[in-house]
């Protein structure tokens, strides 16, 4: 007798999704990460209209590869924050909970290492100066506003720095917690590591999870599974549709939603194996200038770049 055949339903296929391959990817090597999206960055800024801030960018990325190295070591999470975060279907290490200290250093670090940088852009030198300069509390609700993404007008160029240093311990933090420690959180579409927004989705080649699209954190690098057939902001099945720039290589598009009116990017490494989330979101801005005379809003911003702008909710 023939067997019974079906088709699969986008719950199902999920489920099989998780046996079949990781569910969550974290940043096991941060200084890997940073040295990689470094050189893409330097890659991508070659012909590129924005290249001299691309460049910057990577001497940001440059600089938090070296920081992430001079942290003191973060232990895994205990058994009883695991369970929790499991019961409740929460992020296991929330960016909402204090802020571990460290970031204080590393951002003054990153300042002080960008200052001494004979190719800072001049108008970046008063937001590092006041940077410097700023108490522990102050430096502690920048962050909020910059996580938040409701910075205020004077405080723009220094949020990018505030992202960098706030990436380079989530990273570290992250990179400390055991793959099977890691619940699902709830919605789908935030880190279940640290409850961040996605900064891109990246189609992953090579090893398990080669084939398949991951959301990628634009806080700590962790990366967790979506099928495709889902919106990355309201896990809508329906009226999810591709665009990008004419003339351009695929490696980079817009995936819209017809439900949410969204549209968050999705980076497809089968098209170049080098191509990495952030960076390659950072230097097609090009696609969001075009999305902008569309009528989809993006979803999430990139954390190295400050725009004053709405974002979808």
């Amino acid at each position: 007798m023939a067997a019974t055949q079906r088709i699969l339903q986008p719950g199902e296929i999920e489920a099989l999704d998780r046996i079949s391959f990781p569910r969550v990817r974290l940043p096991q090597q941060p200084a890997a990460l940073f040295q990689e999206r470094a050189a893409r960055l330097r890659q991508l800024a070659e012909g590129s209209p924005i290249a001299d801030y691309l460049r910057f960018a990577a001497r940001i990325v440059e600089a938090q590869q070296q920081l992430v190295a001079t942290l003191p070591p973060f232990g895994p999470p205990d058994a009883p924050a695991v369970r929790r975060a499991a019961e409740a279907g929460m992020p296991l290490l929330p960016a909402s909970d204090p802020l571990p200290p460290p970031w204080r250093a590393v951002l003054r670090d990153l300042a002080a290492r960008l200052q001494a940088d004979a190719g800072l852009p001049a108008a970046l030198q008063p937001a590092l100066a006041r940077l410097a300069h700023m108490p522990d509390a102050v430096l502690d609700v920048l962050a909020r506003q910059a996580l938040g993404d409701n910075v205020a007008h004077e405080d723009l160029a220094a949020a990018p720095l505030v992202m960098a240093a706030l990436q380079v311990v989530f990273a570290a933090r992250a990179a400390a917690v055991p793959s099977h420690a890691v619940p699902p959180a709830s919605p789908a579409t935030v880190c279940p590591v640290c409850g961040s927004l996605p900064v891109a989705s990246v189609l992953r080649i090579g090893g398990e999870a080669g084939g398949h699209r991951y959301l990628h954190c634009g806080l700590c690098a962790t990366e967790w599974h979506m099928v495709r057939v889902k919106c990355s902001h309201c896990e809508s099945t329906g009226g999810v549709r591709y665009q990008g720039v004419d003339g351009a290589p695929p490696v980079v598009l817009a995936e819209t939603c017809a439900q949410c009116r969204t549209y968050r990017k999705i980076v497809n490494q089968e098209k170049d194996p080098f191509a990495e989330a952030l960076a390659d979101d950072l230097a097609s801005i090009t696609l969001d200038l075009l999305m902008g005379e569309t009528e989809f809003a993006r979803a999430s911003g990139n954390p190295l770049l400050a725009i004053e702008r709405p974002l979808a909710v």
